[in-house]
Parts: structure tokens; C-alpha cells; sequence
């Protein structure tokens, strides 16, 4: 299908992060993350991938730029590593470790593409996680510390920042359920890593601007929750897993208020003052989207639920598959029309407290290597859902595709391919698919189309 015209400055780019990609974890003084020692335990690492390697990012980065580059991306989404940074969590900063980001950020800016960081996408630094981690408020104020830091560094040639990436998984996957790091599993006692995300996110937007930083958003995974039956224990169900990963995150940001009292009284520390901080005013807001969640009453059963992970039994809610859609190599179904749905909804829900949205991630997993027309058709038919979207009257400015190229997917290690580049892991040598031509093509064609209407615009009238 033709992918509809977008406007006249849309952001078109692609996203990566440091875990994923970087490798050289103890290169140049960088310092371990809890995410470093989670996946050294034997078995974390499903498929056995060396994390400690990745893709090469750091050695390779001029590589990839030149990918970039070639996509005509307008913008790179991609995450510095706080303990590359501050390998302690706090106290030295490593110098080795900004130079790294100060040379990438040049490199892409040389190419003119817009850096894009996003300080913390899951990589909490070892000494903090070991002190806590999220449910030490404490955390909070390390990194807004380290925030300044890195926008006192490169602030100057910096256009665009993400202070925070998915809460909400961060919440759920590392301290409720143990599936990713730290592997807690506190299940309802995990709340508070949300409220100190949360409180994190607010103090780091003031933290960028104090050192000159503009244009700060963050990333937030959404998606619609469907109710799976018509009893009063399946809306109930629906309900509270969507207040537990839509609204938990997205009100306290965009309402300076929890989404239900409850919720609230379960945080700790000074809700209400806090509140304060964490509403601190947006400039975008980013939007993660992959799939919608069917949701129910409990079932007795351990359930496959969130991102292919087992959901315990015991809880107030269930989980099923939804039937009746292609799926990725994951599993999750492809359903385009979910992003048009998710995004209305967030602007019938917030109206004017919404700001401009981007899409930070949206992509799917394919076994793939080279001949992946079925990525293409995702990116082609979650494109034009985000226009139709638009033309509801959401205004969203850019698109990030996930991602540049493969990476470690974390738990599933390289058997979850989602780059637009494919990686093999033996050589890490980089390989461009069919859809890196295709999506070279579609930012070529979208800004042709607006050079032609502007010189159409231009021509004087007969």
C-alpha cells in the first residue's frame, strides 16, 4: 500500500540503545550495569548471546552513521549508557565515557543528522541497582545528577532529548515479574520503581534545562487494552492492567496526578509535592507502539502473556491471545490500526496537556535476514495509521522505527531480529535489508513530494 504524504518538517529517523548495541562494557572505564550482571547469570540470556559484545557499536558507530546517512534519516534515537558516564552511579564522571557520546554526537551532527539521546533505556548503574535500584528514592537524584552532566557536555549541539524509555516495562518486567533486570519479583510492591522513575524523569527535565537543554521529551510504551468478555470481572481486569500500563505513567507526567487514588497511596515519600516535579512540562511527548493486549478476568493458570513473558497466577487479571492477525517473530499480533486507536485515545484523554507527540519506537521482530517484504508491509501499514491518526487531529511529528539495525533483544539475546541492518553476530559485519531500501526510498519520495509543492507554491500565477 502507498504510504500516505506526511507534513513539511516531519522527523523521520531510527532508534537504538546502548545495552543493545555498544558491547566494550568495560572499555574506556566504563562501569558494570545491573543489566551487565544480570544477563552474566547463567540462562538469562536465552539464545546464550554475548552481551558483553553486541553489535560493536562503540568501535563501529562511524559505521552505522554512514547507514544513517544513506537513509537520509533526519534524526538518530540512540541512548547513552549512564554508567559509561558515572560508573558509580554517582561521585567521578568518566571522562573516557562522555568523549564517546561528544564524538558520536559530532559525528552525526557532520552528516547532519539530529542526535537524539535518551539518558536511561534500562542500564541503571551496578552500585545503584545493588543499593535498591528503583525503589531506592535516592536513585531519583543520582540521575538527575547525571542528567546535567551530560547536558552541560553536549547541550550545545544536542537538539532533541528523552530523558526516560518505558517506565512501565522497567517497572513490570525488572521488579515485578524478574523476567528482565533486576529479576526482583515484588509483583504490586514493585510500585514504587514507578513513582521514583517518574520522580527521576521530572527532575532530570529541570536538570537539562538548568544546563541549556530544549526540546525534552520521553518514551512511553502504549497501546490499547481490549476487554476480553462482558462479565464485570473481565472489564475490571481490563481496566486496571490499562491503568497499570497506560495511565499509571502518562497522568502523573501530563496531569500532575496518579489515575487512581489507591495507586497513589501506595507511593512513597512525599506524593504530592512530587507530583509537582514530575508534571514538569513537556516540550513532546513519545509514544512506543507495537501491539494491543487483550485482557480478562483471572485464570487459575500461569498465563504467556506480556512480551512473551509468563504472568504469575493471582493476579486480578488475564491475559489472551489475540486471534485472527499475523504475527511477528515474537508473537505479538500485528495489528496497524492499534496505533490510530491508542493515539486518539491519548488525545481525547489529555486534549491541550498533550504536547506534539513523536513516535520513539514501532517495529517487529522477523526471523528474516535479508528477504523481509513482511517488515516492510508493517512499516507501510502502521505508517498510514499514524496519518490517519493525524488527520484525526493528533499532531505527531516524527517517526522512529525500531531499529537501525539488529541488536541484543535483551533476554531473547539475537534470535529477535527487528533492524532494518541485519547483524551477523560471528563478524558483525552490517548488511542492509529490503527494508532499509525501502524505507531510503520512502524518505526520499516524502521529501521530493514537499520540494515539489513548495516549488509549485512558489511559481507566480499566470
Amino acid at each position: 500500500m502507498p504510504v500516505p504524504q506526511f507534513p513539511p518538517g516531519f522527523l523521520w529517523g531510527a532508534s537504538a540503545s546502548a545495552f543493545q548495541t555498544e558491547g566494550a562494557v568495560d572499555t574506556d572505564g566504563k562501569g558494570p550495569s545491573g543489566w551487565d550482571a544480570f544477563a552474566a547469570r547463567p540462562g538469562r540470556i536465552k539464545d546464550g548471546t554475548d552481551t558483553t559484545r553486541a553489535t560493536g557499536f562503540h568501535a563501529r558507530y562511524r559505521e552505522d552513521v554512514a547507514l544513517l546517512a544513506g537513509l537520509g534519516a533526519d534524526a538518530f534515537r540512540f541512548s547513552i549508557s549512564w554508567p559509561r558516564v558515572v560508573p558509580g552511579g554517582s561521585g567521578a564522571v568518566n571522562a573516557d565515557g562522555l568523549d564517546f557520546y561528544d564524538r558520536l554526537v559530532d559525528e552525526l551532527c557532520a552528516h547532519g543528522i539530529t542526535p537524539a539521546p535518551t539518558l536511561y533505556h534500562w542500564d541503571t548503574p551496578l552500585p545503584l541497582e545493588e543499593a535498591g535500584g528503583w525503589l531506592d528514592r535516592d536513585t531519583a537524584y543520582r540521575f538527575a545528577e547525571y542528567a546535567g552532566i551530560v547536558a552541560e557536555r553536549l547541550a550545545d549541539r544536542v537538539p532533541m532529548w528523552i530523558t526516560i524509555n518505558e517506565p512501565a516495562e522497567v517497572t513490570l518486567l525488572g521488579y515485578a515479574l524478574g523476567e528482565h533486570a533486576p529479576g526482583r519479583t515484588l509483583l504490586f510492591d514493585a510500585l514504587p520503581a514507578a513513582h521514583h522513575q517518574l520522580l527521576a524523569h521530572g527532575l532530570a527535565v529541570r536538570a537539562l534545562r538548568a544546563a541549556g537543554a530544549d526540546n525534552i521529551g520521553a518514551a512511553f510504551s502504549h497501546a490499547p487494552v481490549w476487554t476480553a468478555g462482558d462479565s464485570d470481572e473481565d472489564r475490571f481486569g481490563a481496566e486496571l492492567y490499562d491503568t497499570l500500563t497506560n495511565w499509571l505513567f502518562a497522568d502523573p507526567v501530563l496531569t500532575g496526578r496518579y489515575p487512581d487514588d489507591g495507586l497513589a497511596a501506595l507511593m512513597p515519600g512525599p506524593v504530592t509535592d512530587d507530583l509537582k516535579v514530575i508534571s514538569t512540562p513537556l516540550d513532546w511527548y513519545g509514544v512506543n507502539y507495537y501491539n494491543p493486549t487483550l485482557v480478562g478476568a483471572p485464570r487459575p493458570e500461569a498465563l504467556e502473556s506480556y512480551s512473551g513473558f509468563t504472568m504469575p497466577a493471582g493476579l486480578p487479571f488475564g491475559i489472551r491471545e489475540i486471534e485472527g492477525y499475523e504475527k511477528t517473530g515474537f508473537g505479538w499480533p500485528v495489528v496497524p490500526e492499534g496505533l490510530t486507536e491508542i493515539l486518539t485515545l491519548l488525545h481525547r484523554r489529555y486534549g491541550d496537556r498533550l504536547p506534539p507527540v513523536h513516535i520513539t519506537e514501532n517495529g517487529c521482530a522477523l526471523a528474516e535476514p535479508h528477504a523481509d517484504d513482511r517488515r516492510i508491509a508493517y512499516l507501510e501499514s502502521h505508517l498510514t495509521a499514524l496519518r490517519a491518526a493525524m488527520d484525526a487531529g493528533v499532531d505527531v511529528r516524527g517517526y522512529f522505527t525500531w531499529s537501525l539495525t539488529d541488536n541484543v533483544e535483551w533476554t531473547e539475546g539475537a534470535s529477535q531480529r527487528f533492524g532494518l541492518v541485519h547483524i551477523d553476530y560471528e563478524t558483525l559485519t552490517r548488511t542492509p535489508k529490503a527494508s532499509y531500501g525501502w524505507y531510503r526510498e520512502l524518505i526520499r519520495a516524502q521529501k521530493s513530494q514537499i520540494r515539489a509543492g513548495e516549488r509549485a507554491y512558489a511559481q507566480p500565477s499566470e
